[in-house]
């Protein structure tokens, strides 16, 4: 068995991302927070849960919600204490699960008492925590690059006539990771936490850390920004600062890491993940949940086919066996909801759910849930204007698209609502009460109206629910080492509705067979594939009664008729030739 194949913990847990801010409030003001969280434990437990990932909960000024930092030491006070976070971390181990953080390495807060030192004087001992350049000759930036935003990656301080750099907001300057102190202040941050017990980091943006520092201009220029990636991400001394992170903190805990990494290619993830090189655990997949993105202006929504997921779940699946390790997810904090963008969140929302639950949790890689998935949640419902949205990319969007190029807002406003932040952050739907059992008070966020159906309380009290499926699942997952190491192969590939493929290891064997869309859905099988299935169980299925006959037809006529979004999954004899 290859190294990357070695049995860990990490490998064979389930992850759940909760966005603290959303998931439950316990004081009644309108915002979630730690004792919010650990009022919900036992539901997390009871779901099958081995991992909570928890978005920063840090000290932060709130212009990225928690991604723009202010110390790296303690608890936002939004959320509670450090006494609070200690409780949550006690209770988590307690229910014999583990608690990673989310740590942001790139950037701070403005508001950081670094950064304040070091916009203070060209000459102050922290100057060189963070980028700063004179001005071009005419005045302007430094150079052409764009943030992750779509303005500047640079601005103009006045007060020392100096620009920063900020690969994200403005009021997150990204820190100079070539200054040795600046490793050394977070390696000290990172064993802070480690120290008092954590179980891992979630690394956000963790290939951005080394950039070219000769800050040449971006020669790949378009309508929404120049395309700088190629000089801030993977850089030329990417390598060897997660080599020093891991031998200098990582390596002296019994943890994981998790990096959250754009612009790579499957060499960088071999590269970042393989143990010999001693940097990092798991790379996320990120394609997936970027596959309606439209590849000049993200907030465009390309139509897709699945033809397309199918080559990405292969590089990652097939590609990858044996040489690297990801974390597979299809939604999270940063994205639209997953029923709302891969499945259909109207007529089959509850069929589409369940269909995108099987695809996640039968996938080689660490699955990670995020809040609401399990229960189908959608997209929000109250992004009327530009007002009603809270996240700053979107909102600075929809400046530029007004103001520098006289779009129309309501159609930028129609590409915000698919697409928004906020999607993933309404409230947590826990019951049908008033605020959806989140809070006795309004939250910070509007619930969505159809809290009244899709709810955790009536998910569990519905044996054939989303909930109850994951559950399920998650069960069967852990007691397969097919489903968690094994081989991976796309069967009956050029079928446009349906997404069929193997799992094996050893003489385990499964067989997935996925209806992909909004219509009934035909396949032939061939006699070889009909034949592998006559003593196989169907394990899990979608559609009660139509299911089983259509397992049935499957082994007696080799045809099966799928309604949409209808799933079924088989456990039995090698699919696939030795």
């Amino acid at each position: 068995m290859k190294k990357i194949m070695k049995p860990e913990f990490w490998k064979e847990s389930v992850i759940y991302e909760i966005y603290p801010r959303s998931f439950m409030d316990s004081s009644g003001d309108g915002i979630g927070d730690i004792q919010g969280i650990i009022s919900r434990l036992d539901y997390l437990h009871d779901l099958g849960i081995d991992i909570l990932w928890l978005t920063p909960v840090y000290p932060t000024s709130n212009a990225d919600y928690g991604y723009d930092i202010t110390d790296y030491y303690d608890i936002n006070p939004e959320y509670g204490t450090l006494d609070d976070w200690k409780q949550l971390l006690h209770e988590v181990h307690q229910r014999d699960m583990r608690l990673i953080m989310d740590l942001v390495i790139n950037h701070t807060s403005d508001d950081h008492p670094w950064f304040q030192e070091s916009r203070s004087s060209r000459d102050n001992p922290y100057r060189d925590y963070y980028f700063w350049r004179d001005p071009a000759p005419d005045g302007g930036p430094p150079n052409n690059w764009t943030s992750f935003l779509g303005d500047s990656m640079w601005q103009l301080d006045e007060q020392t006539s100096q620009y920063y750099l900020h690969s994200y907001g403005v009021k997150q300057p990204d820190l100079n990771w070539d200054n040795p102190k600046v490793r050394q202040e977070m390696h000290k941050a990172m064993r802070y936490w480690l120290d008092l017990g954590i179980d891992g980091y979630r690394i956000d943006a963790v290939n951005a850390i080394s950039k070219d520092t000769s800050f040449p201009d971006a020669t790949d220029t378009g309508k929404m920004q120049a395309n700088s990636a190629e000089f801030y991400k993977n850089g030329p001394h990417i390598h060897e600062y997660l080599n020093e992170m891991y031998k200098e903190v990582f390596s002296h805990y019994d943890i994981f890491t998790t990096g959250e990494a754009s612009d790579v290619t499957l060499d960088d993830v071999k590269a970042y993940t393989n143990p010999a090189r001693e940097e990092l655990n798991i790379i996320l997949m990120i394609e997936a949940s970027k596959i309606c993105d439209d590849p000049q202006d993200m907030w465009k929504s390309k139509p897709w086919e699945l033809h397309e997921l199918k080559e990405i779940i292969a590089k990652w699946q097939k590609d990858l066996y044996g040489e690297g390790w990801m974390g597979i997810y299809l939604s999270n904090h940063d994205h639209p909801r997953l029923v709302s963008y891969l499945g259909d969140e109207g007529q089959y929302r509850e069929e589409s759910a369940k269909m995108l639950g099987i695809f996640l949790l039968t996938l080689r890689g660490t699955p990670h849930i995020y809040q609401g998935d399990e229960i189908g949640m959608t997209n929000a419902e109250h992004l009327h204007s530009i007002e009603d949205v809270t996240e700053q990319q979107a909102r600075m969007y929809y400046k530029k698209m007004i103001e520098q190029y006289d779009e129309d807002p309501e159609v930028i406003m129609k590409r915000i609502r698919a697409k928004a932040r906020d999607n993933a952050r309404t409230p947590m739907q826990w019951d049908d009460s008033e605020y959806a059992g989140f809070s006795a008070h309004q939250p910070w966020m509007p619930v969505n109206s159809n809290a009244a159906e899709i709810n955790v309380k009536a998910e569990q009290d519905n044996p054939d629910s989303i909930f109850h499926l994951y559950r399920k699942l998650i069960h069967i997952r852990k007691e397969s080492s097919a489903l968690m190491y094994g081989k991976y192969e796309c069967i009956i590939s050029d079928h446009k509705q349906i997404f069929a493929y193997t799992r094996e290891w050893n003489d385990e064997h499964w067989m997935i067979i996925l209806n992909f869309s909004r219509s009934e859905a035909k396949l032939e099988l061939t006699e070889q594939l009909s034949g592998r299935l006559e003593n196989a169980e169907l394990i899990i299925s979608t559609h009660g009664d139509h299911s089983r006959q259509a397992a049935e037809d499957a082994r007696a006529n080799r045809t099966v008729t799928l309604h949409p979004y209808e799933s079924l999954v088989f456990r039995g004899l090698s699919i696939l030739d030795n």
